[in-house]
């Protein structure tokens, strides 16, 4: 339903609200939205009105925007009062925050803020139609026709009948103000530079890297690749800049690059996000999914996935700038250039990055970069993010309560640290090619979706029961999943191996994943043992279960007393105890009886 079918709002704002609002507030701030991408800055400067009984927020969404979907949720989780775009015209209100120039803002009846929604002002972008403009269209006076406008830092999203109509134009650098000036002078006394909240989101969120990567599924020793695209046909994910490069690159990320060397997340910008639907992502993504990919919230995780990165896959788009600012190596997938201005530092970055060869070997060219990644120079990326690091929450606050005429709160002004997101790591269904060495009771385990030229050692197939491909279970060496203990659907690690062992006789282990750090397999010759990780050891459990699989087919018995076995993978040595299964407890049995803080007892976990 568009603003003009929505019915106006009649509490705390509309007519006779000052009959039914329960309290009366001298301030009134609009939150203005675009689309879901320029909402998220505006969540992240929230915070700064927290606690102030003299302000009541609003929102509402100019509909200007080609991208509409994703709007309503995120205004329902907000919980403000909504104003139609009309109403929202029609309604006095002592300040107006947007992060875009996306509708007729100029009609706004109170004091406009407007912040970038990016790193700065970067990308060139054509005025819009004058249909979405025409209060102001027909007095603008033609400038700089020899360049293309850049969004938000030009004449043609600035001005209105001459003048600027934006009382609070935020800048993060002094450089986009030395651009302003020669494109823009008259906006020059609305500018104010008062940093970059969502830089310093990120910055006080360092010091969680390790729950971030945890988050994810990140194990010690694994490289977390983050792979990131902006939206038009230009990015990573679009395929209209020259060679479409996804399609093959998704499934050569998971064959190339081992299981338990790297994990593989995606941060989408919102517009493909929202533009093509959350479900169709799913879908054009599928098989990268099930080799373990996690889809990233463009809106509430990217951030953290981000300072979880040990390299950036990335294009031309903030967030690999982002990356670069907090000292994580990048490597480009797309550099177009056209739609940077090119005097922005972005554009200088994307010119000098170093460029993904798509078809030379990933895993060489990611290890070099990351071999060759020496901590950043003082003119580095993070230079022109912000001039004021950890500062933009007070300089904000001070700039809107300046607008509003109205004294600050007594309290700091303070931004919301990032949320720990959900531990939700995807588990790999695809079939693994395990290729392994055995000296002792060391073994050296690399497990990926495909068999890479240069791959040694001996090899098995190892399949989750979930595979999508149920014909691969027949030719398995090895068939694992995840349960907890006492699952009555599986009925067990004991009744679900036998099971396994029953319906697939070429199968050799039935590997039942208990814990992030345990399992119980259970084998034709030697019967049901339990693996449990032992001091500094932090692999998938299915990878030992391999390692075991492996030793076991080259002539390894286990002790009566247990086996410790020193597996190798993702640069570390992981050691597993190997014991012979106690009488099964049956199918109630319960995590906890591998004993309190065992690390079996721990749930949930990726497979």
């Amino acid at each position: 339903m568009g603003s003009a079918d929505a019915p106006a709002i009649r509490v705390p704002v509309g007519e006779d609200s000052e009959r039914w609002a329960s309290r009366a507030t001298s301030r009134r701030v609009l939150l203005v939205v675009h689309n879901v991408t320029s909402a998220g800055r505006l969540l992240d400067v929230l915070p700064l009105f927290h606690d102030d009984f003299r302000v009541q927020l609003l929102v509402t969404s100019t509909e200007s925007s080609a991208f509409q979907a994703g709007i309503g949720e995120l205004f329902t989780e907000l919980g403000l009062p909504v104003l139609p775009w009309e109403q929202a015209l029609a309604t006095p209100v002592a300040l107006a925050i947007a992060a875009s120039f996306g509708g007729q803002l100029q009609g706004i009846q109170g004091k406009l803020a407007v912040l970038s929604h990016g790193v700065g002002y970067t990308k060139k972008l054509s005025e819009p139609r004058a249909a979405s403009r025409e209060p102001r269209a027909a007095s603008r006076e033609p400038r700089a026709a020899s360049r293309e406008p850049t969004f938000g830092l030009s004449p043609e999203w600035l001005l209105a009948d001459g003048k600027p109509f934006v009382d609070g134009l935020v800048l993060s650098h002094p450089e986009q103000l030395e651009r302003l000036r020669r494109v823009c002078p008259e906006a020059e006394r609305a500018s104010v530079l008062a940093g970059d909240p969502c830089f310093d989101r990120m910055l006080a969120g360092r010091s969680h890297r390790e729950r971030f990567r945890r988050a994810l599924g990140v194990r010690q020793g694994q490289r977390l690749v983050v792979l990131n695209s902006t939206w038009n046909p230009e990015s990573l994910f679009g395929n209209g800049g020259g060679e479409d490069v996804l399609p093959s690159l998704l499934p050569r990320l998971t064959s190339e690059l081992p299981t338990d060397d790297y994990r593989l997340a995606a941060v989408l910008h919102p517009n493909i996000w929202y533009g093509h639907g959350p479900g169709q992502i799913r879908v054009w993504l599928d098989r990268a999914r099930r080799g373990g990919l996690a889809l990233i919230d463009p809106v509430h995780a990217w951030r953290q996935a981000l300072l979880a990165a040990d390299v950036v896959l990335g294009d031309f788009g903030a967030v690999s700038y982002y990356a670069a600012a907090l000292d994580i190596p990048v490597l480009l997938a797309s550099a177009a250039q056209d739609r940077l201005d090119p005097e922005a530092p972005l554009a200088t970055f994307v010119q000098e990055a170093p460029r993904l060869d798509p078809h030379g070997p990933l895993r060489d060219q990611l290890e070099g970069l990351l071999a060759r990644h020496r901590p950043s120079a003082a003119t580095s990326p993070a230079e022109y993010v912000s001039s004021a690091p950890g500062a933009s929450a007070a300089l904000l606050r001070r700039l809107f309560y300046l607008l509003m005429d109205l004294p600050e709160p007594a309290a700091p002004a303070l931004l919301e640290p990032l949320p720990l997101p959900p531990y939700d790591p995807p588990p790999r269904t695809a079939p693994l090619n395990v290729r392994t060495r055995v000296r002792g009771a060391d073994v050296t385990l690399e497990r990926s979706t495909g068999h890479p030229y240069d791959a040694v050692g001996e090899t098995h197939l190892a399949v989750h029961e979930d595979t999508r491909d149920p014909g691969s279970l027949a030719p398995a060496d090895v068939i694992f999943r995840a349960g907890r203990p006492d699952d009555p659907r599986l009925g067990g690690p004991e009744e679900w191996t036998a099971e396994v062992l029953r319906r697939y006789p070429h199968c050799s282990l039935a590997v039942y994943v208990t814990g992030p750090h345990s399992c119980a397999v259970r084998d034709r010759e030697h019967g049901v043992l339990r693996l449990s990780a032992g001091p500094g050891a932090d692999a998938d459990p299915a990878a030992y279960a391999s390692a075991l699989h492996a030793w076991l087919a080259g002539g390894g018995a286990v002790a009566p007393g247990g086996t410790t076995l020193r597996v190798h993978a993702a640069g570390r040595v992981h050691p597993v105890t190997v014991t012979p299964a106690t009488p099964p407890a049956g199918p109630s049995r319960s995590a906890a009886a591998d004993g309190p803080g065992s690390p079996g007892a721990e749930w949930p976990f990726p497979a």
